[in-house]
């Protein structure tokens, strides 16, 4: 039968496509690090983690605002 060819292409397909999602993600949190670290914030040190990343920018953000 063609199904179990077509659920494994399915889950590659859905697989594929997280990854991606994951890696579109990552750029975009590494651009915001970049252009935090740049106004004075920040150095990324390759050490911490995608959510530790976030927590910075987004305080850097808000400290440039105030």
């Amino acid at each position: 039968m063609g199904t179990r060819g077509q659920t494994h292409n399915k889950r590659a397909r859905e697989t594929a496509l997280r990854e991606k999602r994951e890696r579109k993600q990552l750029k975009k949190d590494q651009r915001a690090a970049g252009h935090a670290s740049s106004a004075g914030g920040f150095r990324d040190s390759g050490l911490e983690s995608d959510g530790e990343k976030r927590a910075h920018a987004d305080q850097t953000v808000a400290e440039t605002i105030q």
